[in-house]
């Protein structure tokens, strides 16, 4: 399996194209969001549509795997045993009690069937050139030759898919790829063959996995009935989002209590709803289902804690059980589970898990001058030590925007940055060090999180109306009066301490907008209102957690032009994060109309949140849930403007791929964090506009 995992990845550094293995399935890990938000596509139905899960009527009958070492394959599943020696456990599934076995139809044997045993073989092709090729059968070719034509040629030798069993929803589903071109014929000879050898054949339903899929479903006979995403997930109560083991104090707040019940990062909070922002904690359970790129889950990926969501969490009889008491969290990709432990052993926990140091890049208090946006990373030498080098005078986020403007052909917005030095200026001229060195030696400050938070509100507010230096209010005045002339600009946080591999500080500064001479937005104030931020009471925490030094964290600014009536804003990760083996290249993107927020959205708002396979035939779409503020059966992009912001995640994915990704005979997860608008003047087409890219953390453990 690691062999061809490393080869895999080897031809995805080659060709994205290339790469397509038969582990489709791990992107339905990803599918969580249906059971709460996804709307019906259509309210006609054309085919065979199953509603309603109906009861398992399946009886096992005699065992046809031995007692002995599990076998390559079968032919035939008496009973559920033989189904569980062959079926895999996804390494980073999100949908619990899925396994699944994929299956093999040879057209060139009599149409001979095989339940492969997924984990000695993980994709399809491994399978079928061992056990499938010469003698007196066909030559297997190569992955790339079998990809090409065994998901997409009407005149295929195999018919490729999968059994898999949803435990939650007590299903069995037949499933193939979702760029797999597969008619109605080959779908139904499938279906049929897999019913008649298997015990559970009278259960069997068919699941389209993208929507090309589901059309294709719609004409499929009465002998093939099929489910729909909302129907199969409908039943799914727990959905881990970033996995992992912690110890804590198990909490039950609400999240309109957010602001006043102070929570401690040795506390597990129970939250009925999904909050836009938490301080540290030790893990998170929400009544909520989350989005993967919410800001409370970026936090957990940031933070290395667990998080988690459950239907009911709050009348959960298990956790009301253990409220007000130490215990073990466990987020598993399959269940979770709770334990209560003794103090002695929380402590030691603690004790033993002290969270990873976090060494910020040291402040450059060289620069001091505002610099155009493209001059300030050199992309012409190795571009991690470019990168790196920029940070400490302009931040990680105008870093990464400055080599998003020299990718050829990018819509990127023009810009410019502040350096860290005026904010070091601004803080030295009106004695804020000297205040934050006072607050850090009171240990009544250090103990109380309620006094805390009160004393870095009043540092803020002395900070909002403090002088500022007057040759830089000159230099920033002239700057935007030479360049943006009566445009309104957004001053965005761009500190030494966001956007690093391994800590990205998502979520933890403000943005604000101003414009010269407009009353209502002006420039210096939001200035200061970004430079404030430093001090928010879930800036402090979070850095008091990972060990950082509160002083040596500057704040740099990126300065573009402001977007105030976008058509679509959103975030993108430019690699599937549920398939962390690269073997199925992917986009996943979360878009909302307007300027509605998709990480921090109002209460019942939802969005279009799909998996895009750029680089399949016909690109195909997954969608994971649809946008509640769109015209029912529309989604928020247009096909052609999915497209052009696939181009650019592509773009953006191959540009950055020196400075992150793993080296190709090493596994690991790479991925870009992309936000993006389309925007445009009255009356004209909306056109993409990236804003913003920073490496993507993984999800956990």
């Amino acid at each position: 399996m690691g062999n061809v995992q490393s080869a895999s990845r080897a031809l995805v550094g080659q060709s994205r194209a290339a790469v397509r293995s038969a582990q489709w399935w791990l992107l339905l890990l990803a599918i969580w969001s249906v059971a709460c938000s996804s709307k019906e596509p259509e309210a006609v139905d054309y085919g065979p549509r199953v509603t309603a899960i109906p009861p398992l009527q399946s009886v096992e009958g005699a065992c046809v795997a031995s007692d002995e070492a599990a076998p390559s394959f079968l032919s035939h599943l008496g009973c559920r045993r033989d189904f569980d020696v062959l079926a895999s456990i996804p390494a980073n599934a999100t949908i619990p009690g899925a396994r699944s076995a994929k299956v093999v139809l040879d057209r060139a044997d009599g149409d001979k069937l095989y339940f492969q045993n997924s984990n000695q073989f993980p994709i399809h092709w491994e399978f079928a050139s061992k056990n499938l090729s010469g003698g007196a059968l066909p030559i297997v070719g190569s992955l790339a030759d079998f990809n090409r034509t065994e998901y997409y040629s009407p005149d295929r030798r195999f018919i490729l898919g999968a059994v898999t069993f949803y435990e939650g929803a007590q299903t069995w589903a037949l499933e193939i790829a979702p760029y797999d071109t597969a008619d109605v014929s080959l779908i139904e000879k499938l279906m049929e063959a897999v019913k008649a050898h298997a015990y559970f054949g009278k259960d069997l339903l068919f699941h389209p996995t993208s929507s090309s899929l589901e059309l294709v479903a719609r004409k499929l006979s009465a002998s093939a009935p099929y489910l729909t995403n909302d129907t199969l997930f409908s039943g799914i109560d727990y959905q881990p989002l970033n996995l992992g083991v912690t110890i804590g104090y198990l909490r039950f707040v609400q999240e309109a209590n957010l602001g006043t019940d102070y929570v401690g990062f040795r506390d597990i909070v129970v939250l009925d709803r999904v909050p836009n922002d938490i301080s540290v904690v030790s893990g998170i359970i929400t009544e909520e289902f989350q989005t993967p790129l919410s800001h409370v889950n970026v936090l957990s990926q940031n933070r290395g804690t667990p998080n988690m969501a459950l239907r009911h969490a709050t009348t959960n009889a298990e956790l009301r059980n253990l409220e007000g008491k130490w215990v073990r969290l466990t987020v598993g990709a399959f269940e979770y589970k709770v334990e209560e432990v003794s103090f002695d052993e929380a402590e030691a926990y603690w004790q033993s898990h002290k969270p990873t140091q976090v060494q910020v890049p040291r402040l450059d208090l060289s620069v001091r001058e505002l610099a155009n946006i493209e001059s300030i990373v050199d992309v012409s030498g190795p571009l991690k030590a470019a990168i790196s080098a920029a940070i400490p005078a302009f931040g990680g986020k105008a870093s990464h925007y400055s080599v998003l403007t020299q990718i050829p052909g990018l819509p990127v917005a023009k810009a410019f940055g502040i350096p860290v030095w005026f904010y070091y200026q601004f803080m030295e001229q009106n004695g804020f060090f000297a205040r934050v060195d006072e607050l850090l030696a009171d240990s009544a400050f250090r103990a109380d999180p309620k006094l805390r938070d009160q004393k870095l509100a009043e540092l803020r507010a002395a900070m909002l109306v403090a002088p500022v230096d007057a040759e830089f209010e000159g230099l920033l005045l002239a700057k935007l009066q030479a360049d943006y002339p009566g445009v309104r600009m957004r001053f965005r946080s761009s500190t030494n301490a966001e956007d690093l591999e391994g800590f990205t500080g998502a979520g933890l500064y403000t943005s604000v907008s101003g414009q010269p001479g407009d009353p209502k937005r002006p420039v210096l104030n939001a200035v200061r209102t970004v430079w404030a931020s430093v001090w928010s009471f879930r800036a402090f925490e979070e850095r008091e957690y990972r060990s950082i030094d509160h002083k040596a964290v500057g704040m740099a600014l990126l300065v573009p032009h402001s977007f105030p009536d976008e058509e679509a804003n959103g975030v993108a990760l430019t690699s599937n994060p549920f398939d962390v083996s690269g073997l199925e290249p992917s986009f996943y993107v979360n878009v909302q109309a307007g300027e509605a927020s998709v990480v921090q959205p109002d209460p019942g708002t939802t969005t279009d949140q799909f998996v895009y396979h750029f680089y399949s035939p016909g690109q195909p779409i997954v969608f994971l849930a649809h946008s509640n503020l769109v015209k029912a059966g529309s989604t928020v992009l247009s096909a052609e403007q999915t497209y052009e912001l696939g181009v650019a995640l592509d773009q953006i994915h191959q540009y950055f791929a020196p400075a992150y990704a793993p080296p190709a005979d090493m596994l690991g997860y790479y991925g870009m964090d992309v936000e993006f608008k389309f925007d445009a003047p009255p009356g004209q087409v909306p056109v993409l506009a990236v804003k913003q890219a920073r490496p993507h953390p993984g999800r956990g453990q």
